[in-house]
């Protein structure tokens, strides 16, 4: 094991002593991890350089401004349905990683990512669509990547990462989060919210054998210290919640959801799921303007259709259609 490793590993373990919420001594820490408490001192301060919160005083020790839950192959794959089981033969959890997607997509051309499920506690370079920033917090959100094999082509994929959104919003209302919305083409939100998104990147042949890496993001607790980088309206699990809601609990229930819905796509696309989302579209009955690198259009939105386009009714009563790529869908002013 290199230095670099053996760091990784001594911090995601010092982690997992301070995520019951108490204050532990530096020489306590340094007995079970087998290190002094001066290296004890110099993880913390590298766990407070990626986002770590947590208290230090003098005499007492350490312990994290809140209760932490690390992320658990164990507890996750505990909740996974028998037939997510059948799928996942790997869950593969990562301290910090630029992104799960761009890792999935390394091993997928490499044909190493079958049956994984891709997680990361941080992510330092998440993306979303066209290219903006995902922010995540070390243990504040849910970042996974799935990687799936279509056999029906990329052309057969329209409409494919809205029933991804409605895997994402059957999970969350399975655990408690009322009021859930889906935002053309890839946004989940709650209450007018921000919550996930999702990111789809394909490779493969457009009329044969696909392979598509989803990627979702989920705001568990982001909390104060991300609320001034992000430029549109958000919300949490945490803050959604009444009660608790467990982060490795709602990962297997997204993925239970997911690898469901992965599987009837292939068979019957879309069309199945056009109502559920029509019904849920946070914008429907709405002005809205759409932009694409050359033009806008505004008129109002009127759901989707059996490909998953959006439908625009435009002011002379006309209806247009739009499916996805580098658009952006905004309430007009």
């Amino acid at each position: 094991m290199t230095l670099s490793n053996r760091g990784t590993a001594v911090r995601d373990q010092l982690l997992k002593l301070l995520a019951d919420g108490c204050f532990h001594s530096g020489q306590e820490l340094g007995n079970q991890l087998g290190v002094s408490r001066t290296a004890v001192w110099k993880h913390m301060r590298e766990l407070e350089l990626r986002g770590v919160v947590f208290q230090a005083i003098r005499g007492t020790g350490y312990k994290l401004s809140d209760e932490f839950e690390l992320l658990s192959n164990s507890l996750i794959e505990a909740h996974l349905t028998p037939f997510s089981r059948d799928i996942i033969r790997d869950i593969e959890i990562f301290s910090s990683i630029d992104s799960t997607n761009v890792y999935a997509r390394t091993c997928a051309e490499k044909d190493l990512c079958g049956g994984r499920l891709i997680l990361a506690e941080q992510q330092t370079a998440g993306r979303g669509r066209r290219g903006r920033h995902w922010h995540s917090p070390f243990g504040g959100s849910i970042a996974m990547s799935v990687v799936w094999d279509f056999h029906c082509g990329a052309s057969a994929l329209e409409g494919l990462s809205l029933a991804v959104g409605i895997a994402v919003r059957r999970a969350l209302v399975e655990q408690g989060i009322a009021d859930v919305q889906l935002k053309w083409p890839n946004d989940v939100y709650v209450r007018g919210k921000k919550m996930a998104g999702i990111l789809l990147e394909m490779m493969g042949d457009p009329s044969g054998l696909c392979t598509v890496v989803i990627g979702l993001g989920i705001n568990y607790k982001l909390g104060h210290a991300v609320a001034d980088a992000i430029d549109q309206p958000w919300t949490d699990v945490f803050s959604e919640s009444d009660e608790k809601i467990s982060r490795n609990v709602l990962c297997a229930t997204v993925v239970n959801h997911l690898l469901f819905i992965l599987h009837q796509f292939e068979c019957d696309g879309f069309a199945p799921y056009q109502a559920e989302w029509s019904l849920a579209d946070a914008f429907r009955g709405k002005k809205c303007t759409l932009t694409t690198a050359r033009h806008s259009t505004t008129g109002y939105v009127d759901g989707v259709d059996a490909r998953g386009a959006l439908i625009l009714s435009m002011p002379d009563g006309q209806k247009q259609f739009f499916m996805g790529g580098e658009l952006s869908l905004r309430l007009s002013q």
